[in-house]
């Protein structure tokens, strides 16, 4: 009897453990994808010690692409959180990590030497890696072009990766970014050359286009260095962080005005 009594026991848990029906015919309209942003980066270390720092460390990214081969590793699944943006801010989401997909680039960042700061490029090899990348994790995920940005772009404050010599055109012409029209550019700047926008102005659109900047009417430090984020990811021979007119038609036309 006892036996029996085990077994009836073990046989009802077991339905219980299984006996969960749930009802899937009824999908909500209101939902998109978790993964809203693509957020480059680069890694100012060796491919090795990337990849020990990427796995082992306190940081982590979804995909790395290494330098030599450039080699596209997956260090975390798309479904899940990696450690790469750390506080961030763009278009009014903040802590990036949540809604990110993060791709770190091998590449030294630059080196500070008594004729200036030296800038590495990227190879040949690790652009069209990051092309083919992005096109299809953007694909997959139905990330806007406009959401694929850089670490400086989201904490400009603290970050300059990817870097002035990053080639965010040459990305923007394969439809994984967004570039002002040249001509319009042009056209704004000879406006903006005889009727300079005030600080107040600089700071909402930078906001409208998604940087995270005070809306305090002065060039204060912060947003020096957001408006120098925005230079250095659309113009990137000069991002000083000081307005001018071509950094305001450039604004101007990204807007769409």
């Amino acid at each position: 009897m006892k036996l029996l009594a085990l077994i009836l026991g073990t046989l009802l848990l077991a339905g219980c453990s299984t006996g969960l029906v749930i009802d899937r015919s009824h999908p909500s309209a209101n939902q998109d994808n978790r993964v809203q942003f693509v957020v480059l980066h680069y890694t100012s270390a060796s491919t090795q010690r990337s990849l020990e720092l990427l796995t082992r460390g306190e940081v982590s990214s979804h995909y790395l692409i290494g330098d030599q081969p450039p080699t596209v590793y997956q260090l975390v699944d798309e479904s899940r959180r990696s450690w790469h943006a750390g506080e961030s801010e763009w278009d009014g989401r903040t802590w990036l990590n949540s809604s990110s997909i993060g791709i770190e680039i091998v590449n030294p960042g630059y080196q500070d030497t008594p004729a200036g700061r030296v800038w590495y490029p990227y190879t040949e090899g690790q652009v069209q890696a990051l092309i083919a990348l992005l096109k299809d994790v953007v694909q997959r995920n139905g990330i806007a072009p406009r959401n694929i940005i850089g670490h400086s772009d989201i904490a400009p404050l603290r970050k300059m990766d990817p870097g002035p010599l990053f080639p965010w055109k040459r990305l923007a012409d394969a439809g994984l970014g967004v570039w002002p029209n040249a001509n319009a550019v042009a056209r704004q700047k000879a406006y903006f050359d005889l009727n300079p926008p005030s600080i107040a102005w600089y700071q909402q659109q930078l906001a409208r286009f998604g940087y995270a900047v005070p809306q305090t009417g002065e060039l204060d430090i912060a947003t020096r260095h957001v408006l120098a984020a925005f230079q250095m990811h659309f113009r990137p021979e000069l991002y000083n962080g000081e307005p001018d007119a071509q950094s305001a038609a450039i604004l101007q036309v990204l807007n769409g005005k």
